[in-house]
């Protein structure tokens, strides 16, 4: 069970605390806990209840009407509303939703509903990349434990993999490229969206995942050929972001570097004349077709 403060609840749901306190009083509709010293606390149903309210009051349901609905009346309404969205992000407070609740078969149908009306690339960038963020703001008020994060991990890993295989292989195709994850760096989501880019955009992919040993890269770079090397780094390297940078690019001196992640944003100074760094999945996207 997660606990949040009424802040944390605003950050989450996109209501500002006055309305959920107006809410809360007025109408009734979730009945926040109190600490020992008599701070409010809220719940993941009072979450759940605020993220569905806030939905239907947003198509034109009046609080008093909601406040009248039973939950089952509440999540019936809501699932008719949803089934008639015409934006990618009106969906990311339902996957909050999906997630607290460890719920597979309602992630499984929210994805498969964005997929059919906005296509994977802008269901990724539009729903499932701001949806992500919120869950950094629950891995930073400690309301999401290690099983959520994971359940919710895992589910979105499988659709990108999925939506990659579901791509045509293009062995005969003469620009190729290599994405890798450098020793000790697991974090994989981004990097394996940019490969389904690649290969939507007709590169032959060399896709070697988490932490790859340096020496296995150079082996495969120097068997392969690829053109393009492609990377994320978001800890804190050894040696530092900027030798790091340095060794690849002396180590490959006729390929193209590609960089993002958290070390790359924060990157100074000039770079390797073939290094080149990205902020996101867009601007790799419009980056790749120039090469």
């Amino acid at each position: 069970m997660g606990t949040y403060s009424i802040k944390e609840l605003e950050k989450l749901s996109g209501i500002k605390a006055h309305t959920i306190r107006i809410w809360e009083k007025r109408h009734n509709l979730i009945h926040p806990a109190r600490t020992a010293t008599n701070i409010r606390f809220y719940s993941d149903d009072d979450l759940k209840k605020i993220i569905n309210v806030s939905l239907l009051n947003n198509h034109g349901v009046k609080i008093s009407r909601i406040a009248g609905m039973s939950s089952d009346e509440i999540s019936r309404n809501v699932l008719d509303v949803t089934a008639s969205q015409t934006s990618a992000s009106a969906y990311i407070e339902q996957l909050v939703v999906a997630m607290v609740d460890l719920n597979e078969e309602q992630f499984d149908k929210l994805i498969a509903d964005l997929v059919r009306k906005f296509g994977f690339e802008r269901t990724v960038t539009e729903a499932v990349y701001p949806f992500l963020e919120k869950i950094g703001i629950l891995w930073q008020t400690e309301n999401i434990n290690p099983a959520q994060e994971h359940f919710i991990s895992n589910l979105i890993r499988q659709k990108i993999i999925s939506a990659i295989d579901a791509l045509p292989h293009l062995p005969n195709s003469k620009k190729k490229m290599l994405l890798f994850l450098p020793e000790r760096e697991m974090h994989e989501m981004g990097l394996l969206f940019d490969c389904y880019l690649a290969k939507q955009a007709g590169f032959k992919v060399y896709y070697l995942g988490q932490n790859v040993p340096h020496n296995d890269l150079i082996s495969v770079v120097q068997t392969h050929q690829p053109q393009t090397l492609v990377t994320s780094v978001t800890t804190t390297m050894p040696k530092g972001i900027t030798a790091y940078l340095s060794q690849l690019s002396e180590q490959f001196p006729d390929k193209k570097i590609l960089l993002t992640g958290l070390q790359a944003a924060e990157l100074t100074g000039k770079l390797p004349a073939n290094v080149q760094t990205f902020r996101n999945a867009m601007a790799f996207k419009e980056l790749i077709s120039k090469l």
